[in-house]
């Protein structure tokens, strides 16, 4: 009676044929070379050096541009402000793009704001008035805290302040100036003795979807602009010598709109300010000019397919006298799987650190590109590519026969995994595909984060896994633990087989 290591060993003797291994690792060398040149084929191109990206405190991808207009503010003080009027612009929205409307994005955002300097991605805490989501509490780009709801006008002005004892910093919202509601309190990280505290205005471009392929869709920005008009502004705990300024962090004023019809900035008219900027605070994502992490693994669709042949005809290889058990299938799984996740390991581990230094060296901000993420990222891929093999091979004990169990195992998992990484499909259907087939399981590459906060084309298209990684990878196993249980009880649990070990033709029951 053989031992478990005695059937390992056969096997692993079995799988590691010449062409075996050269397929595996053509698989490998397609990950990293087609990765490698994804990565070398983009470029940035400005006007003199490019800035680096912003990054918060957290040393993530973030927006900062905003026009503010700011004093000093030291360990302990308030401001508080009457807000009277939110207005905005958008330019050439669908359905004609035609014209310039009045309106503003859900997300504009006028208010109050707390902030280390005016240095992009420095710690801040804001209290501010949305364009479409009312009063919202943010700070440290990725923290949200929803206040009431609604809008403002002259006849139902808002009023806004921001407390501020030591780290902590507290909000409240109200509509008389006598009542207050507290919004939310919070901890930026990091704020100095002296800070920089005013009135700010922002507002991302206006997100539309232009309908593609059989019903997916690309997304289309547009240019927009938000202001906030203020009054009865008052600062208690202000530094003495310091003064109201008035910046832009961020480039801005640098479209026509701005240099021709209204300047971002700070407009002060007796005791009524106005603050008129573009742009976002908040986390920022791929569709921002950044390139995610695993942007660089445009091989892993090719690379999947060799892994699926290699692991059925593994299976349907085996000679009629020569009947499969049990025990031989189990480790035939066992072998190809662990075969498949020391590939992936090797060929993910090159292409994903040494993508993500081209891509920077070619001035393009990598989104996700932490050291911990990156583990994440290759030994999570890798074990789905495990997880992908023992699935054809069970695929291929229960169907026998490589024509079949090889197309099955493509249409089960490779084609779906394909088509959603473009915008052929509508959105609904890609997900409903990425959640319910075993192509969930590469959930495990994503980096991107979907934000309330953050107005993006949340799709598997742009990126975006409708599940978590872990649970992706649950659905795959949970296919794989089905489909090789299933198979594993259709075989005999042992049996006359004859095979080669150590040179010597051995019986085995």
């Amino acid at each position: 009676m053989l031992t478990t290591n005695d059937i390992l060993r056969r096997e692993w003797t079995g799988f590691r044929r010449p062409g075996r291994l050269l397929a595996m690792a053509a698989a490998a060398l397609v990950v990293i070379a087609l990765g490698l040149l994804q990565a070398s084929g983009g470029h940035t191109s400005c006007d003199g050096p490019c800035p680096a990206a912003p990054t918060g405190p957290d040393g993530s991808l973030v927006h900062d541009q905003f026009a503010f207009l700011h004093r000093d503010l030291g360990e302990h003080g308030s401001i508080t402000v009457r807000m009277t009027a939110m207005t905005g612009t958008i330019t050439y929205p669908p359905p004609d793009h035609d014209t310039i409307v009045p309106g503003l994005v859900p997300w504009a955002k006028a208010g109050i704001l707390v902030k280390d300097g005016v240095r992009q991605g420095s710690s801040y805490a804001a209290l501010m008035l949305t364009g479409g989501h009312g009063v919202r509490m943010q700070y440290d780009y990725r923290h949200d805290i929803a206040g009431s709801g609604g809008g403002v006008s002259a006849t139902s002005p808002r009023w806004l302040r921001l407390n501020r004892s030591g780290d902590t910093l507290t909000g409240y919202e109200s509509s008389d100036g006598e009542t207050w509601t507290k919004v939310g309190t919070v901890r930026p990280s990091g704020l100095p003795k002296t800070v920089r505290v005013g009135l700010f205005a922002t507002s991302p471009g206006d997100l539309t979807l232009r309908r593609f392929g059989l019903g997916g869709a690309t997304e289309q920005v547009r240019f927009t602009q938000a202001s906030g008009v203020f009054d009865h502004v008052r600062v208690k705990g202000a530094v003495a010598a310091g003064s109201w300024r008035s910046d832009t962090v961020g480039e801005m004023n640098r479209t026509d709109w701005e240099k021709e019809y209204k300047a971002s900035g700070a407009v002060v008219d007796g005791g009524t300010i106005t603050v008129t900027g573009v742009g976002d605070i908040g986390p920022a994502g791929a569709e921002d000019g950044g390139r995610p992490l695993e942007g660089t693994l445009g091989g892993l669709s090719l690379a999947l397919l060799v892994v699926l042949v290699v692991a059925v005809r593994f299976v349907t290889a085996e000679r009629r006298d020569d009947p499969l058990t049990r025990r031989a299938l189990a480790a035939k799984a066992v072998v190809a799987g662990a075969a498949t996740w020391v590939t992936g390991l090797v060929a993910l581990g090159v292409v994903l650190p040494v993508g993500t230094v081209i891509l920077r060296g070619n001035g393009i901000p990598v989104v996700g590109a932490t050291a911990s993420t990156c583990a994440r990222v290759v030994v999570g891929t890798a074990a789905v590519l495990a997880l992908a093999a023992m699935l054809a091979v069970a695929l291929a004990a229960l169907l026998r026969r490589a024509r079949i169990a090889i197309p099955v195992a493509v249409l089960a998992i490779a084609v779906p995994y394909a088509v959603t990484s473009f915008p052929l499909l509508p959105d609904g259907l890609a997900q409903w595909l990425l959640r319910v087939t075993p192509a969930a399981g590469f959930a495990t590459q994503q980096t991107l984060v979907a934000y309330p906060q953050v107005v993006a084309h949340y799709a598997p298209s742009a990126g975006y896994f409708p599940l978590p990684w872990w649970a992706g990878a649950a659905v795959l196993g949970a296919y794989v633990t089905t489909l090789l249980g299933l198979a594993l009880r259709r075989l005999p649990q042992g049996g006359r087989r004859s095979g080669r070990q150590d040179g010597r033709v051995v019986t085995r029951r």
